[in-house]
């Protein structure tokens, strides 16, 4: 299917919403429940909220004098059941409704309850335990988020079993799983696709613009899962779940709360005003945020990865005990509502904004590279969704179809040449703006199967102009230049899938599967891009891949309470993006040629990324998409004091895309890479270099093979 038939295809999940006459049997099931603490008394005027896989609160009600509570007219599907009491841990349990009557749900309350355990990601429509799904799952609830993130969201990684915290400087950071980061994690926020096709390979520029205060939990699966999240996640996903709009009941309800925090390593300092209102049919969510960290104070004052001490053997505190270029500023908020137009129809709109001011690259200047120069200005973020719910229908029992913009701004000014007060200096703005449609609905089979169908499709578009300052040059100093990556280049993803959660033996063993097929395409017309002395330099170009991806695992229930065991099978891939097929500029592993430039000067790719590299006599090839196969098994004993469990683990990564020298025909010095002039070439072995970078042109290539293995425990 050829994505310029695509806008057609998505006009079919549409149909799903028109009226339609119900049919008997699906009136609607209750699911009723008794809350009691761990002595086995119950619990009186506990608040128990229903919250659908798609993160949408379908209502809340309290416990009666016995304890007990009631949901009527609910379609057949699973469900989060969110238990809170004060004096107690908050609860959740997945309850699993049939189309008959169900067994009464009991739910225990406890005091320091180790963790919550219910998931909405891993399985797409699905509010699961964790110990019901086959894949390796990390779910990091609202407590921790708070108390880990005290400078960034990236923090939350922290004391997190298979994955760890990447901040590559003071704003920039991302959740490395398995090893895997960057462009090898997918993130997400309730469902809706975050990362984009500009993302850098190594870093996440903007994970860290989503409020922790606005987040109620992140939900981290560890391996790929390209069936639900498509492109990107090699190495896992990472979906963000911020804080639901509960209803009010027969009274309007009005709530609060006010959070402040102070951090002595950096003296950085903020908070965030929540506030919620809530009727029988709207509830609304408001909170503000904002945050000032200030320069980080080190061990001992030191840091020894300082510019000074890397290239002159300076201790790094002759600039005093903080470390300069390590303090920013962030500020915005979210705004949810939520609007039940009927019991069965509901609303969701959802708006974020989050910034960063005065951020700076310290890795590139006295914290490592010792440039003057690297800023990162107005990192801006805008995310809005509005999502349709809809319970029974004639030929399904749960439906959902989501529409989003999200915008993602940053202006990046480097000066390179480690401390040259002449070198050029570089403006390059960007800005992704990604417009979404995601659309499924599943059906339960009987009492023991669940099927569901879905698509997405994300189009991506980026303004990208950049300029050259020139302090040595008075007569011409402000030149036009090629960007990092080309202006008004355009990116499509699509994927289409379908998805099975079969109980094999009720209460004993659960088979899930899913298939996806997967397009993308890139698009740049050099007419859209600079042209200088009538030479344009960024050329036609056009990338379309396709590809297959999936999943099946099997999760057992034995006979010891609390042991299960899981087998998770998974196929991901990540589909060439923007950043593989068109960067052409200075980047942190040094400066990098697109295909269409080096290919046009006859390029070979080197044998390392290095200045020893030689030619492997391989011709440069556009690139095609990297395919990860992974393979788990687990063993999990969970009681409500103790927490563990055991994760052996394989991951094969085919055509892997990495960086390699460029090697060029002898005589390349003097011609050009867009719209930057070759300045050297090493007469033995054809490597070019550029003024910008002291090492070897890059270029881009699916070039190796990987195998990680291992093994993943915990504790608790």
């Amino acid at each position: 299917m050829k994505i310029k038939y695509l806008n057609s295809f998505l006009v079919f999940p549409l149909l799903l919403f028109f009226p339609v006459k119900y049919s008997a049997q699906l009136v609607g099931v209750s699911l009723t429940g008794v809350v009691a603490d761990a002595n086995g008394a119950v619990v009186v005027g506990a608040r128990v909220d229903l919250i659908s896989a798609q993160q949408a609160n379908l209502a809340g009600v309290t416990t009666d004098a016995r304890g007990r509570f009631t949901f009527e007219k609910l379609a057949p599907g699973v469900y989060e059941v969110k238990v809170t009491q004060t004096g107690f841990s908050p609860q959740r349990v997945s309850a699993r409704m049939g189309r008959g009557a169900g067994e009464a749900l009991a739910v225990t309350l406890n005091v320091n309850q180790i963790a919550e355990d219910v998931v909405t990601s891993a399985i797409t429509g699905q509010a699961e335990s964790t110990d019901g799904v086959s894949q390796a799952i990390n779910v990091i609830p609202e407590e921790s988020i708070q108390q880990r993130a005290t400078g960034v969201l990236a923090q939350v990684a922290d004391e997190e079993v298979g994955v760890s915290l990447q901040r590559t400087s003071p704003t920039i950071g991302a959740i490395v799983i398995r090893g895997l980061t960057g462009k090898n994690v997918a993130n997400y926020v309730d469902g809706v696709r975050y990362t984009n096709s500009a993302q850098r390979g190594g870093i996440n520029t903007f994970l860290n613009l989503n409020e922790p205060s606005s987040i109620r939990a992140v939900e981290i699966l560890r391996g790929p899962n390209g069936a639900q999240f498509g492109s990107d996640s090699l190495g896992g996903a990472v979906n963000l779940l911020t804080r639901t709009a509960a209803f009010g009941g027969d009274k309007p309800q009005t709530h609060g709360e006010f959070n402040t925090f102070y951090t002595s390593a950096d003296n950085s300092f903020g908070g965030n005003t929540l506030l919620t209102y809530g009727t029988k049919r709207v509830g609304l969510l408001v909170n503000p945020s904002a945050r000032r960290v200030n320069t980080l104070r080190s061990a001992d004052g030191l840091d020894g990865h300082a510019a000074v001490t890397r290239f002159l053997g300076l201790p790094s505190n002759i600039f005093g005990d903080r470390l300069p270029d390590t303090a920013f500023t962030q500020y915005g908020g979210n705004f949810k509502l939520n609007y039940a137009a009927t019991s069965r129809d509901q609303f969701i709109f959802s708006y974020q904004r989050g910034q960063q001011d005065g951020g700076k690259r310290y890795d590139q200047t006295l914290g490592g590279d010792g440039n003057r120069i690297a800023e990162l200005r107005n990192l801006m973020n805008d995310l809005f969704y509005a999502r349709y719910l809809r319970s029974g229908g004639s030929f399904f029992d749960n439906a959902s179809l989501t529409f989003s913009f999200n915008s993602l701004r940053e202006e990046r000014v480097n000066q390179g040449g480690q401390g040259n007060f002449t070198g050029d200096i570089t403006h390059q703005y960007e800005r992704t703006r990604a417009i979404g449609y995601n659309a499924y609905f599943d059906k339960r089979l009987g009492e023991r199967n669940t099927l569901l169908a879905g698509s997405d499709y994300y189009h991506e578009r980026i303004k990208a102009p950049s300029f050259i300052f020139r302090p040595s040059n008075a007569t011409l100093p402000i030149a036009l230049a090629r960007p990092r990556v080309p202006d008004n280049a355009r990116y499509d993803l699509f994927g289409a899938y379908v998805q099975d959660v079969l109980d094999l033996v009720p209460n004993r063993a659960r088979l899930s599967a899913a298939f996806r097929y997967n397009a993308a395409r890139y698009r740049v017309r050099s007419a859209d891009n600079v042209i200088v002395n009538n030479v344009a330099l960024v050329p036609n170009d056009f990338r379309r891949v396709d590809d297959f991806s999936g999943r099946v695992g099997l999760v057992l229930f034995t006979d010891i309470e609390g042991l299960t065991l899981a087998f998770n099978y998974s196929r991901g891939f990540r589909a060439p993006n923007v950043t593989d097929l068109g960067t052409l500029g200075l980047t942190g592993d040094g400066f990098e040629a697109d295909f269409a430039s080096a290919s046009a000067l006859g390029g070979r790719i080197g044998s390392t990324a290095g200045p020893d590299a030689v030619s492997t006599g391989l011709p440069i090839e556009q690139i095609n998409s990297e395919i990860s196969n992974n393979f788990d098994a687990s063993v999990r004993y969970r009681r409500s004091r103790f927490d563990t469990d055991f994760t052996f683990f394989v991951i094969d990564i085919n055509k892997a895309i990495v960086k390699q020298a460029l090697i060029l025909p002898q005589g390349a010095t003097g011609r050009f890479l867009g719209s930057t002039p070759i300045t050297g070439q090493n007469t033995t072995t054809g490597a070019v270099f550029v003024a910008a970078s002291a090492n070897p042109v890059l270029i881009r290539a699916n070039f190796t093979d990987a195998r990680e293995y291992g093994f993943e425990y915990t504790l608790e």
